[in-house]
């Protein structure tokens, strides 16, 4: 049917869902078992809200606000369905989920190692894909080396890892 016979009224928008935290292109989903869960829960919140939705006076309205979280539900369940659980290494070399004490510029920070959709840097929660992460991973205790970071180039030393 041409959209010239359609009434005004009927024409719902097509919901705009705010993007995930970016994943490269080719780029394994790599997330924590705290991460993962994390993810369930949001679906499990996601779920629970679309199905208290209560058609009232305006059942477009509840009919756009069902269709905006079901197409966040379908975001959320294609990055679920490509995570990768790792599970911390316990090796003493920084991997994916190690928590990193790490000095730099004159100040002691604690950061962890987490998928992207975990990361949070008020929490020192680093994505594996940063340049922090990178330059970090690989490395010891007692360690120092030099990051690129945006803001410029960074000494940092290896204070503890777990």
């Amino acid at each position: 049917m041409s959209r010239g016979f359609v009434k005004e009224g009927d024409q719902e928008d097509v919901p705009m869902v705010p993007p995930r935290a970016f994943l490269p292109a080719g780029v394994a989903n790599y997330v924590t078992p705290t991460g993962m869960d994390l993810l369930l829960q949001e679906r499990n919140d996601l779920i629970a809200e679309r199905d208290a939705i209560q058609v009232g006076g305006q059942e477009s309205d509840a009919r756009v606000q069902r269709n905006f979280l079901n197409a966040k539900l379908e975001v959320l369940e294609n990055r679920i369905k490509i995570a990768k659980v790792m599970a911390p290494k316990t090796t003493g070399e920084i991997a994916f989920g190690s928590v990193i004490t790490v000095k730099m510029n004159g100040r002691e920070m604690i950061l962890q190692i987490v998928g992207v959709d975990e990361a949070n840097a008020a929490q020192g929660k680093v994505p594996f894909t940063s340049p922090m992460a990178k330059a970090l991973m690989g490395h010891r205790k007692g360690e120092f080396l030099d990051v690129q970071l945006p803001s410029g180039l960074r000494t940092v030393q290896v204070l503890n890892v777990e």
